[in-house]
């Protein structure tokens, strides 16, 4: 890492490094996984649970994303220099320990609203701190194992409203784990000549552009097809529409594009993030009809900053 003087934690400049280091613009995809949980269980009786529960699950992801940085700078140095880790801002150890106590403060709540959240939280916290050792040496791994993580949100949502799981519909963990998936596969793509050259051994790297692209068509079948089990008529539906149209786009656009090189990469990875949230905002109107304003709203700070994200070929 550059050798420069870091930021420590007691400094301002820590906290806007460690804020770019948690890309707010991926805060709202753990916080509607979690949200998609809470919907399917929600009464107005647990109004104070749903927003107590809610406020963890998004903030997760950035912590979450912060830790597992912390074992992969060898690439992100070639990927996203712009990161401050990338540019020794801040240390390997400040965020390990920031982010371990941001998680386990997060585990904590979800422990207080269901004791069964322990074990989830647990299981949560050891796959993000392993993540990056399967992606280094297993290329059929890296997706599926992130994938696994982010897929126990929408069930410790459901949890957190007090609700036996038993009666958790699974296509909902399973539309999350496709999803989330495809996002990972195709961001990989933006990372091929990074994690080449540091020996990470990821699908893109194994097998090219191309083949990439197939399976996440794949992803995107099974996404769309759990997601469509679980949404009603009217605007439910219309959202699921427009949410697959987003995906789609972007897969067509990854078969299409004449450059197959990572600087095209950017707009295939946004849509599966924008299909992600809003796969998830479709089953949420179905559960929550009442939640229509605050949807919309979600998705309009999910565009913002998305928008103001640091580097626009990085997401």
């Amino acid at each position: 890492m550059n050798a420069i003087a870091s930021y420590r934690p007691y400094s301002i400049r820590f906290w806007k490094a460690y804020v770019i280091q948690m890309r707010p613009y991926l805060l709202f995809v753990s916080g509607i996984a979690g949200l998609g949980g809470i919907a399917a269980a929600f009464s107005h009786e647990n109004f104070g649970i749903a927003g107590l529960a809610f406020i963890p699950f998004f903030l997760a992801y950035g912590f979450g994303q912060a830790l597992t940085d912390c074992f992969q700078t060898d690439t992100d140095q070639l990927s996203a220099p712009y990161r401050p880790l990338s540019k020794g801002e801040i240390s390997i150890n400040d965020v390990k320990l920031i982010s371990g106590v941001g998680l386990l403060a997060c585990g904590t709540i979800f422990l207080l609203l269901n004791p069964m959240n322990l074990l989830f939280s647990a299981l949560s916290i050891f796959g993000l701190g392993t993540y990056t050792f399967f992606k280094r040496r297993y290329w059929w791994a890296g997706p599926f194992y992130n994938a696994w993580i982010v897929s126990l949100l929408p069930v410790m949502g459901y949890a957190c409203m007090g609700k036996d799981l038993i009666g958790l519909q699974w296509s909902l963990p399973a539309l999350t784990f496709f999803s989330y998936a495809n996002f990972v596969l195709m961001g990989y793509l933006k990372d091929i000549s990074a994690d080449r050259t540091t020996g990470y051994k990821t699908f893109p790297v194994r097998f090219g552009w191309n083949a990439t692209v197939w399976v996440g068509d794949v992803f995107v079948l099974l996404a769309a097809w759990f997601c469509l089990s679980l949404v009603g008529q009217g605007l439910p539906l219309v959202v699921f529409w427009i949410a697959t149209g987003v995906a789609v786009s972007g897969q067509v656009y990854g078969h299409v594009v004449l450059i197959k090189k990572e600087e095209n990469a950017a707009f295939p990875i946004a849509a599966t993030v924008r299909s992600f949230i809003l796969w998830h905002l479709a089953v949420i109107l179905s559960d929550q009809p009442d939640w229509l304003w605050f949807s919309l709203g979600y998705f309009l700070l999910f565009e913002f900053f998305l928008w103001k994200r640091p580097s626009s070929s990085q997401i």
